[in-house]
């Protein structure tokens, strides 16, 4: 199995307000793509860091393989996702991938 993990960190314009609702609505998309996409073993967006926390969220899904993992970054649900919830919203974006 492979996990990717994503760290992000959304944009200093964003009213404390606006954070909390962009979260949200990525922990709904990402998570919504279980059955969606192929290879998903596990999808988890946590959105609750404690104030010791220097990004707003993360990504934290297991797939079967790499493959699987590799149809997920194309996967038109994923991308559709990523384009409308993730993107527009984040300032900076770290990926550890790894078997395990």
């Amino acid at each position: 199995m492979v996990k990717h993990v994503i760290i992000w960190t959304l944009k200093d314009e964003l009213s404390a307000e606006e954070k909390a609702s962009v979260k949200q609505g990525i922990k709904e998309g990402l998570e919504g793509l279980k059955d969606k996409v192929p290879g998903i073993v596990d999808i988890k967006v946590n959105i609750n860091g404690l104030a010791s926390s220097n990004a707003d969220l993360m990504l934290d899904s297991t797939f079967e393989n790499e493959d699987a993992l590799k149809g997920y970054a194309v996967h038109p649900e994923h991308v559709a996702v990523a384009d409308t919830k993730v993107r527009p919203y984040t300032k900076i974006r770290s990926c550890l991938d790894f078997e395990v």
